[in-house]
């Protein structure tokens, strides 16, 4: 027997989504496909129910090229609360351990900040959704179990403090641009160790993911009054085009004879991949008009090998 088609409607593209507090990215992405009727559809990257911000989502031949979304840089604003220790690391989890931090100044803050820039390395939460042995993290930790976490390398490029408010329970807000796979939370517990007091975090906001800003966002409360107002269209106009994952990626063009051997799996010459391309560069290609087929990889003679192809008349 064939495959099972997925029921719903073809949709295909990218939709920023400014996903709301109180939610889990994966509830999120399955009200929106429900939205949109939508057969197909996947998150580029999750956000906690206790964080808001930017979300890519992608439906349909889009969900190929997620990895890229993935993998790029994210920029957060966050509050932390200093004399707190939490055992989610975040405002969700029981109080483990509290005491007076009204001694905190801000230029301590500022100094031990400076400690977490740059290459550092970094133990994921135990409440985090990596997998040990195909079970998420989190799930263990809620059934008390605690399993080594190898210390990834992640990269801080900016890390600021942009407000404090002194008190018992001193709270900093901080805005920080870092690499794929940096935990929040787990910066928040590292500082307030470093301090000596205790962190965890009451607040995060997701404000660019890649090359998208919250101000390119629709709020979830948008996307529920068009689909009540029955405006499919008006729907489908928010997507961006399947090729919105890998927009940072130059672009090829091949005629229409040439587009179809790069559709059969063919390498094809390029002039302007002969100008500028180096092996292994990644490129996006289009049939001469305008239509995306998929990305490709320069080849050590100057080719261009497809790598990911998209299925046509979407």
């Amino acid at each position: 027997m064939g495959r099972r088609r997925k029921s719903g409607r073809s949709v295909n593209g990218v939709l920023l989504l400014n996903k709301p507090i109180g939610l889990t990215s994966n509830k999120v992405l399955q009200k929106v496909r429900w939205l949109y009727d939508a057969n197909r559809a996947g998150h580029t990257g999750a956000l906690d129910p206790l964080a808001s911000g930017v979300l890519p989502l992608c439906f349909g031949e889009a969900t190929k090229f997620s990895q890229y979304l993935l993998e790029s840089d994210k920029y957060y604003r966050s509050t932390y609360r200093l004399g707190i220790c939490t055992a989610t690391g975040d405002s969700e989890g029981e109080i483990i351990s509290q005491q007076d931090a009204s001694k905190v100044t801000q230029q301590e803050v500022e100094e031990k900040i400076k400690d977490f820039q740059g290459e550092i390395d970094q133990i994921p939460s135990m409440y985090s959704a990596l997998k040990h042995k195909g079970q998420p993290l989190y799930k263990l930790a809620r059934q008390g179990i605690e399993v080594d976490r190898p210390a990834r390398q992640i990269t801080i490029y900016d890390y600021r403090i942009i407000d404090f408010r002194a008190g018992a329970i001193p709270e900093v807000d901080v805005e920080l641009h870092c690499s794929k796979g940096t935990y929040i939370r787990s910066l928040a517990e590292d500082l307030g160790a470093a301090l000596g007091c205790g962190a965890h975090v009451s607040a995060l906001h997701r404000f660019k993911a890649g090359p998208f800003d919250e101000s390119q966002t629709v709020s979830l409360s948008e996307l529920e009054k068009l689909k009540e107002a029955g405006s499919v269209e008006q729907l489908d106009q928010l997507l961006k085009p399947v090729d919105t994952p890998v927009s940072d990626y130059p672009a090829v063009e091949f005629d229409q004879i040439t587009a179809g051997y790069f559709q059969l799996g063919q390498a094809i010459i390029s002039n302007k991949v002969f100008r500028q391309g180096q092996e292994g560069d990644i490129v996006r290609v289009f049939r001469a008009g305008g239509t995306f087929l998929g990305i490709g990889m320069v080849t050590e003679d100057g080719k261009v090998a497809p790598k990911r192809l998209i299925v046509e008349n979407i």
